[in-house]
């Protein structure tokens, strides 16, 4: 896929050619469907382990190119942030001891890759969404330097229209709001992909029950609750991912898809359904200059490449994919499971991976067509349901009945799940192994997600700032998957993992407050004094309605007031941009914490408003530094 994405281009001349290439394979795989040349009778699995690379500090590492090519392994690729990586398993037989064997190969390339990053001072994490990634972290200077990259980028761009930009709206815990300019929130995710091998003719009825049964998977398997410092979704990489490359718009009315989906409705007939769609509802993004004729390629006896339909469909992001692929010159169709993040650990990735497994293998003795007992909006709504609350979901089942995801899974699907492996000849003691992770993962209600959030709780009542928690959170999942134990037996995280505080407020936005309060110039200056009485701040800022910093009021001035009733204009309150001053020192969260400290000494003031793209996005002030000062004379006095 990525030599292809190489040779290609973009411009509209060829566009037009690319289309016809494409619907050229889409009627060769029709025919090859009719004639019978799709591999049958063949089960194989596969996976794909992506990985953040992170520093010494647990920020991310952008070494991604320099790591690939000290490594020099065709197993491992590029991702689209110089920040992530990712390796390609080689397909298995389906039997056997197949699961163990994936974890064997799973351990080698992780040692691989944590090796080879330590070499550089650095190391990887296996996680849904690397939780100290920042905006600042998400510009076009950490995409891998690759031309297909900065073509994605460009032609969301375009369909974006000019000024258009990604809107970001995720509510769980905490509520995110932000807009960005390029595609690079998408490289905020990491994944575990998983592949099942699938006869064409039984290909519908597989595929409709993968997307019934990823809803109890994905609640099973939820590792990424965190987006920076703010807790989402149990797994909020499906909501980020989709609105990362969302660029509709358009009429109210239209039922415009967006391209990251789960898909509309079952699949009938053929997969070609899946194909059709993807090319009737999503505009070509990428061409190829050329292509083989598929009909060439099937008079000679050969598999066709079907180069195009290949590229198309990797530019639309099912979460559920339908993939065509050739295997020892023989051509063949699989489900490509996008929908399991990467992590806790490796053994945890092969559990969720078994569930899966064993479902879709369990699954299709109990229901030959999943179509007569679910219906299709039933299947999408647990999936988002999963995907926001994990094992608290509550799921619409099998004809209509209303079931918690613990419940369901505990009760039903696991024996099914285990009683699918054991038919298709899974080695019973593997089945055993990884299924009782998922029992255990289940009962005791411990998923990634949950370890994350139970540990950031316990975290906080030692202190700190919230950036300093969360790179303790990340310190100790680093350690943890080193130690190799499935999440369900980790012990909580603790502050002190986060390396002391050196490594915790090097630059002002590892320990700038966010939370504050602000009033517009035109309010009344009595608002101010108000505020610094309810909230015990010293310092409030003004702002006007797009965030932008008008001045600042401190409680110095309001000080000056005392024994006199605060300035009045025309028998009221005068408004604070009277009394505010107007062009305050200002910092940005890059600034060193040590040239912060340099600029207040210097210029005699107790905070420093933080501005990031002219907007006010946080306050540091003397309050601030007192909890790294306490920390630093600890320290000191221990020794």
């Amino acid at each position: 896929m990525g030599e292809m994405f190489e040779r290609s281009s973009g411009d509209s001349e060829t566009l037009r050619r690319f289309t016809r290439y494409l619907l050229n394979d889409v009627h060769a795989l029709e025919k090859m469907l009719e004639t019978g040349m799709i591999e049958s009778g063949v089960r194989r699995i596969g996976a794909e382990q992506e990985f953040a690379l992170i520093d010494k500090n647990w920020q991310p590492a952008s070494i991604g190119p320099e790591l690939l090519e000290r490594m020099n392994d065709p197993a491992f690729t590029a991702e689209i942030a110089r920040f992530n990586i990712e390796a390609n398993l080689d397909p298995l037989p389906f039997g056997g001891t197949c699961l163990r064997e994936m974890e064997t190969h799973l351990n080698k390339v992780v040692d691989r890759a944590r090796t080879a990053a330590q070499e550089m001072d650095s190391n990887i994490a296996l996680t849904g969404i690397l939780p100290t990634i920042r905006k600042s972290h998400l510009t076009l200077d950490n995409m891998t330097p690759r031309e297909r990259y900065y073509m994605l980028n460009e032609m969301f761009a375009r369909l974006l229209g000019e000024g258009g930009a990604y809107e970001l709206k995720i509510e769980g815990i905490d509520e995110l709001t932000l807009t960005h300019d390029n595609v690079m929130l998408e490289a905020c995710n990491t994944s575990f992909q998983v592949h099942f091998q699938v006869d064409p003719e039984i290909f519908p009825q597989r595929y409709n029950l993968a997307q019934a049964v990823t809803a109890p998977v994905l609640a099973a398997a939820v590792n990424s609750p965190l987006l920076g410092r703010f807790r989402l979704w149990r797994e909020t990489r499906i909501a980020l991912f989709q609105q990362s490359i969302d660029t509709r718009k358009g009429p109210f009315e239209r039922q415009l898809q967006p391209r990251v989906s789960f898909g509309t409705r079952w699949v009938d007939k053929s997969v070609l359904e899946i194909f059709q769609e993807d090319i009737a509802r999503y505009k070509v993004l990428f061409a190829l200059d050329d292509a083989e004729d598929p009909f060439e390629a099937i008079e000679a006896g050969r598999a066709p490449k079907l180069e195009a339909l290949r590229l198309h469909t990797g530019t639309v992001y099912r979460w559920n994919r339908a993939c065509y692929g050739i295997s020892d010159g023989k051509p063949h169709l699989r489900i490509e499971n996008r929908v399991l993040p990467a992590g806790p650990t490796v053994v945890d990735e092969v559990a969720n991976a078994a569930f899966w497994f064993g479902l879709m293998a369990g699954l299709e003795g109990e229901y030959d067509d999943i179509t007569q007992v679910m219906e299709f909006d039933h299947a999408r709504e647990n999936f988002y349901a999963a995907a926001r609350h994990g094992l608290d979901a509550r799921f619409t089942w099998i004809n209509g009945a209303k079931v918690t995801a613990h419940d369901l899974i505990l009760k039903e699907l696991l024996p099914l799940a285990r009683e699918g492996l054991l038919n298709r000849g899974i080695d019973k003691d593997d089945v055993s192994r990884y299924l009782d992770i998922i029992r255990d993962r289940v009962k005791s209600d411990m998923t990634g997600s949950q370890w994350a959030l139970k540990s950031l709780g316990s975290i906080k009542q030692s202190g700190g700032t919230r950036w300093e928690q969360i790179n303790a959170l990340v310190a100790a999942t680093v350690k943890r998957q080193t130690e190799g134990k499935p999440v369900h037996e980790w012990p909580l995280a603790r502050l002190d993992e986060a390396g002391g505080w050196k490594q915790n407020y090097l630059t002002v936005n590892q320990l700038m407050t966010t939370d504050i309060y602000t009033v517009s110039p035109d309010e009344p200056l009595d608002l101010v004094a108000n505020l610094m009485v309810w909230h015990k701040v010293r310092h409030v800022m003004v702002e006007d309605a797009d965030h932008h910093l008008m001045g600042l009021v401190s409680h110095r001035h309001l000080l000056k007031l005392t024994g006199r009733e605060l300035p009045k204009q025309d028998g009221h309150t005068a408004p604070v941009s009277d009394f505010m001053v107007t062009e305050p020192i200002t910092v940005t969260p890059d600034t060193k914490t040590i040239d912060a400290i340099h600029m207040m000494r210097e210029n005699r003031i107790s905070c420093l408003p933080v501005l990031k793209d002219e907007r006010l996005v946080g306050v540091i002030s003397e309050d601030d530094f007192m909890v790294m000062a306490g920390m630093l004379l600890e320290e000191n006095l221990k020794d």
